[in-house]
């Protein structure tokens, strides 16, 4: 009774004296986050002569700072990159291109790595081969049911084009003939898309509760593919690490997302003919809110252009975008917006 009593009577005084007991500047735990601008230099250590030094080195060096240049007239200071990944919406997408399909996945490689090597787990699917600097798992042989011949499945992992985002994609291959190496294709499509559809399923309903992978994370840059560099003439692109192919298909759809209307293309020459349709009307504005007062003094809205998709290698395009002829010119400041309207859509 005297133990609850004093735990009864330690609380009412806590109450009473309210946070300031714990957290004041005399409580038991003082605020100490600005001690810092209170601390005063001091001498570095010194050691008698004919100690090492190395371990008393500083971890973090502060390099010299050479503030002896000054950049000649005005500069206007860019925008943050807008939150505008509409890419984002469903953590699990199956998107498909021909004969292709992958999982298109909204989280970072690294968190990706371990949910595949829980399905695996799981599902008592053995692991024949890992390689997470590469993104790489591949299973043993599998007897699967109605199959006279059994299979095995790699799966790679790679940097979504989004930053965050991931994709998935499976290999299939039948027990049979040389079996030293992995074909370009699947043998069997169907296998390939069932278990792409299984493990896409079982990270749709573990996403929550994911682990990370440091090593794989380290390994697969979250960066993404996409990045707004500078064009000729003094204009802007964006270059996407996608081959022409897809990144075709994935433009034409971004510019749907991006309220561009798509009023012609022409594939052969890389070039889709739109018009700019304006942002969908929102509570707290669009990209362009920042610029313009209400939708209607919107400049850009009902502008054609020509939006250029060429090829920068195998695995990489530039995408530009410039006035139709006869439209008046497009300036950096603009061009730059609706690039970046587009590059949150692209995937």
């Amino acid at each position: 009774m005297k133990l609850v009593l004093r735990t009864a009577l330690v609380g009412s005084l806590l109450a009473s004296a309210g946070c300031s007991y714990l957290f004041g500047d005399e409580g038991l735990f003082p605020d100490t986050s600005d001690d810092y601008k209170n601390a005063r230099e001091m001498d570095p250590i010194r050691l008698p002569e004919g100690k090492e030094e190395a371990r008393l080195e500083e971890i973090y060096p502060i390099p010299p700072v050479q503030d002896d240049t000054v950049l000649a007239g005005e500069f206007e200071v860019p925008r943050p990159t807008p939150l505008v990944a509409g890419a984002g919406e469903d953590v699990v997408r199956i998107q498909s291109l021909g004969d292709e399909s992958w999982a298109l996945i909204a989280v970072a490689p690294g968190q990706l790595w371990p949910q595949v090597r829980s399905f695996l787990t799981s599902a008592g699917i053995p692991v024949g081969r890992v390689d997470a600097q590469a993104g790489l798992i591949e299973t043993g042989w599998l007897d699967l049911e109605g199959q006279t011949m059994a299979s095995r499945f790699r799966f790679r992992i790679e940097q979504g084009v989004q930053r965050g985002s991931s994709e998935l994609h499976v290999l299939q291959m039948r027990q049979a003939g040389d079996v030293s190496g992995w074909p370009a294709r699947s043998d069997d499509t169907a296998q390939e898309q069932e278990m792409l559809r299984a493990v896409a399923q079982f990270i749709a309903n573990s996403a929550d509760s994911a682990p990370v992978s440091m090593l794989a994370d380290r390994a697969m840059s979250a960066e993404g593919k996409l990045t707004m560099e500078d064009g000729a003439n003094g204009t802007s692109v964006l270059r996407v690490g996608l081959p022409f192919t897809r990144a075709w298909a994935s433009v034409g759809k971004a510019l749907e997302d991006s309220r561009f209307e798509i009023t012609d293309r022409d594939r052969s020459e890389g070039v889709y003919y739109v018009r700019f349709l304006g942002e969908a009307a929102e509570e707290d504005g669009g990209w362009f809110s920042w610029m313009f007062s209400d939708e209607d003094e919107n400049p850009m809205i009902g502008r054609s252009f020509l939006v250029s998709v060429v090829a920068a290698g195998d695995k990489a395009v530039t995408v530009g975008m410039a006035p139709v002829a006869g439209e008046a010119t497009l300036e950096k400041r603009d061009q730059q917006a609706l690039l970046t309207l587009l590059k949150g859509n692209i995937n």
